[in-house]
């Protein structure tokens, strides 16, 4: 299959050009479908590595010697009692606190009052932390608000936020001014939790590990299939009506959940239009080429540019 991409970083006239095409798309679409992958988050700041691994990961990356965040998730650690010290760290860094950047309250500001939907493979939460309409969510991975039982007969899921924090207390972090849980200015952080932290499932007592999709224990629970049949639901509904399919920093490691779907939404509907932004590489098919927007572009500028057009 042939594609065609185009940056618009190498000169501002494209940039303008494109942001000015979005907005036109955006003003006469009866309906927005968000397709939202990791390139959302890093440009909201969301970071893996760099200043922000460090300061609360660097005791972990100078003792195993990984570099992110991602390489950590995948560590075998061995102890429960490390392994649930690394884990609390990634998820409350990455769900409980705001990204730098608001990026996801000016999305928010571009579509509040349409007719829109969010289907996304991250799974910070950063969309609900930011205010959009939880009804309007499918978050396929998973969430990292939420524990599961490893035991595959209990398909449920619990909130997180108390285990979490009191596992982030026991390591050291303290609170700043902003409610923020930091590392001590003096003193050093525990790698490891006390044992009676260690999460274990209200319903069975059994160990407990992260809903994300990482193998075939994931647990889909109610809320997981309420919130399909309202994406399924959402998209019967546009039948006929003019649909801006908006991806924002989706990659190609899972192109069958937002990317694949949303150029065959646009090759069945001629009145359909379709915008890709990230910063890494934006593509598309020849044969919908006409009625797309390849923006390789920072999402957050693009969104600054549509807000002070």
């Amino acid at each position: 299959m042939a594609f065609w991409h185009r940056s618009v970083r190498r000169r501002q006239d494209d940039f303008l050009a494109g942001v000015a095409q979005l907005r036109e798309w955006l003003a006469g679409a009866e309906a927005i479908f968000i397709g939202a992958g990791a390139g959302l988050s890093t440009a909201a700041g969301f970071d893996y590595a760099g200043p922000r691994f460090e300061r609360y990961f660097g005791d972990f990356a100078r003792r195993y010697g990984f570099r992110d965040m991602y390489a950590g998730g995948f560590y075998p650690f061995g102890e429960p009692e490390i392994y649930w010290a690394w884990w609390s760290r990634a998820i409350y860094v990455n769900r409980y606190v705001a990204p730098p950047r608001p990026v996801y309250e000016e999305l928010l500001s571009l579509v509040a009052g349409r007719d829109y939907f969010v289907l996304t493979t991250n799974v910070d939460h950063q969309f609900q932390r930011a205010g959009f309409d939880k009804t309007r969510l499918f978050y396929t991975q998973g969430d990292y608000g939420l524990l599961q039982s490893v035991n595959p007969a209990i398909q449920k899921t619990y909130d997180n936020a108390h285990w979490v924090q009191a596992m982030i207390e026991a390591q050291g972090f303290v609170r700043n001014d902003e409610g923020i849980y930091v590392p001590p200015e003096q003193g050093h952080l525990e790698m490891r939790i006390p044992t009676e932290l260690i999460p274990v499932c209200p319903d069975d007592g059994s160990e407990m590990t992260t809903n994300l999709r990482v193998d075939d224990g994931f647990v889909q629970d109610e809320g997981w299939y309420a919130a399909q049949r309202r994406c399924a639901e959402f998209r019967a509904r546009q039948q006929g009506r003019r649909v801006l399919y908006l991806e924002l920093g989706v990659g190609l490691n899972t192109p069958g959940i937002i990317k694949f779907p949303f150029w065959e939404a646009v090759r069945e509907g001629h009145q359909n239009r379709y915008v890709t932004i990230d910063a890494a590489r934006s593509i598309c098919p020849d044969d919908i080429a006409e009625r797309s927007l390849c923006l390789q572009a920072d999402i957050g500028d693009v969104l600054d540019a549509l807000q002070k057009g």
